[in-house]
């Protein structure tokens, strides 16, 4: 018997399931455990076995004295025993590697290097699996096929194949018995939260039975095939306006549950750099495309990849870049995304006490908090994180300082936040991998700039009103550096967000900002007429006369006569 086999004991067996759940239920589960618990009791001891060991060897640094210089070693022995314990205590662990609240820094380090990389099983077991599924011999459904996978993860492995209509196209094909193995896990992992939640030297913020639920409701929607395939044509619908996005098409005839069968891509991992550049391509361009396409998915969409490392991005010969692998995908309200740009707003603008209430909002830290002694913390550890200039701002950075606080005031992490955190410090991570002078604000922060001038809903026009307001006085100097940045992008037309503005300004709904305008210009007794002027000097080259006045006459005709009454008035 083979270590793999030791280590894995379910997957092997080639046996079929009473039935395929297609949801993470808690209950089910346990109910199931419980009427036969002997196989949840010899994975528990092998589980303890290994735990026991690495906790053995900590208290062993600790009596010896030795803590802080075999810390790096620990972290490692960790990442080794949830590689060794199988595919759900590796995405544990990747799942913790975005969470500073559970994890201290050291271990967090070494778990972000946590690769979804095992063996292949089978062959012959893979195209049974096919075989099966399909309901078809491998010779009736490919013209061709690759004798071995061409990659392998946790959760499946990768044929590339020839459909007989002539398409190339990639065969993901689960692992055996998956479900099994995953859910002895999670039911075990339930059991112990249970009991050893209020033991945990941790503040958690919230039941530790939930995470783990958070977790196995993922990781079921992970090892669902069509539901990969439905969010991989969501991602592709919200894209068909960007030519620099590439997403494979779907062939639903040839998926199923634990088949997916997908466009073949063709191009260069974007850690390939050689490649890249012998294709022609620009690097700084890929890491634009990547960066601006996350944050169209987090602040545009609600709908993102939490997932984007090396071998889930694909430079294309043409220029574009290529996502795949749908399975970790998630879904933001409308709420949140408004409150994130409005966050980094205020976070780039330094203004600790509304990005404080903001963390509230967000739900990392409850309602009940007094945030006053959590004020100047956060100037602490955010100033310092972002130094003397913006451009000096990185999210890597942010995560790091970020974790101090987890241990001194009642911080939690979301598990949306957790995922949108792993995607952005991956992103950032692999840009800076391709140009290690890389700053993700020069791309990032003039998006949000631009979204917030925008303005195109109701919601984010109030966002910008937050922004702009601060204890009842119009920020100027803020109104001036969002517009600077927006228009550090060449891209940017400031003419569109004016009409917006302007067509705002004399609806029934700018009322409010029509009054607080006329006490911005006049407030302290005095007219503000320099700040104007500094704000004509900022965009009067690209408000030319012509243009300006199509723009004015455009908003006027909007108006209705009652409006521009309650206007008047």
């Amino acid at each position: 018997m083979s270590q793999q086999q030791l280590i894995y004991p379910d997957i092997y067996p080639h046996q079929q399931l009473r039935e395929r759940p297609r949801r993470y239920d808690a209950k089910v589960i346990q109910q199931d455990y419980r009427r036969g618990p002997w196989r949840a009791i010899w994975r528990a001891l092998t589980i303890i076995w290994f735990f026991a060991g690495f906790i053995f060897s900590l208290k062993l640094d600790e009596w010896l004295r030795r803590a802080e210089e075999k810390k790096f070693k620990r972290a490692t022995q960790l990442r080794e025993i949830l590689t060794r314990l199988g595919p759900t205590f590796i995405k544990v662990g990747q799942a913790l590697s975005t969470r500073p609240d559970l994890i201290r820094q050291d271990f967090l380090d070494e778990l972000i290097k946590l690769q979804d990389q095992l063996p292949p099983f089978d062959n012959a077991i893979a195209f049974e699996i096919i075989e099966r599924e399909l309901g078809r011999p491998i010779e009736e459904l490919y013209s061709q096929i690759s004798p071995n996978p061409v990659a392998a993860a946790s959760l499946g492995q990768v044929y590339r194949a020839v459909l007989h209509s002539g398409e190339e196209v990639a065969v993901k094909v689960q692992r055996p018995n998956l479900l099994p193995v995953l859910t002895l896990d999670l039911y075990l992992m339930r059991w112990a939260a249970t009991w050893l939640s209020p033991w945990l030297p941790l503040n958690l913020g919230h039941d530790l039975t939930l995470i783990v639920d958070e977790f196995g409701t993922k990781l079921f929607e992970e090892v669902d095939y069509l539901n990969e395939g439905r969010n991989a044509e969501k991602f592709a619908s919200n894209f068909s306006d960007d030519p620099t996005v590439k997403v494979p098409l779907i062939y639903w005839r040839y998926t199923t549950v634990c088949v997916l069968t997908l466009e073949w891509i063709n191009g260069f991992k974007l850690t390939d750099t050689a490649k890249i550049r012998a294709a022609g391509l620009e690097l700084d361009a890929l890491i634009k495309i990547g960066v601006t396409s996350g944050l169209r998915q987090l602040l545009e969409h609600g709908f993102f990849h939490a997932d984007p490392h090396p071998g889930n991005l694909f430079a294309l010969p043409d220029g574009r870049m290529a996502y795949i692998d749908f399975g970790m995908m998630d879904q933001l309200e409308e709420y949140t995304k408004e409150t994130i740009a409005s966050s980094v707003v205020y976070l780039i603008n330094k203004d600790y006490q509304t990005l404080a209430a903001s963390f509230v909002k967000l739900g990392f830290l409850s309602a009940q908090t007094d945030i006053r002694p959590i004020i100047p913390a956060l100037e602490a550890v955010l100033g310092q994180a972002i130094g003397e200039s913006v451009g000096n701002f990185n999210f890597k950075t942010i995560t790091d300082k970020f974790s101090e606080l987890m241990y001194d005031y009642p911080f939690r992490v979301p598990a949306k936040f957790a995922l949108i955190i792993r995607s952005l410090v991956t992103q950032e991570g692999l840009a800076l991998s391709l140009n290690a002078n890389f700053k993700i604000v020069e791309v990032s922060y003039p998006y949000v700039a631009q979204r917030l001038l925008n303005g195109e809903s109701p919601q984010m026009r109030r966002r910008l009103l937050e922004v702009l307001f601060k204890d009842g006085k119009f920020q100027w100097e803020r109104l001036e550096n969002m517009i600077a940045i927006a228009r550090s992008d060449q891209k940017f037309d400031l003419l569109p967000t004016a009409q917006l503005g302007l067509q705002y300004l004399l609806s029934n709904e700018g009322q409010f900002l029509r009054r607080q305008l006329v006490l911005a210009l006049t407030e302290d007794d005095r007219l503000h007429t320099e700040e104007v002027q500094r704000l004509w000097e900022l965009v009067k080259d690209d408000l030319k006369p012509g243009r300006l006045f199509n723009v004015a006459l455009s908003a006027l005709s909007e108006i209705s006569t009652e409006g521009g009454v309650a206007m008047l008035q």
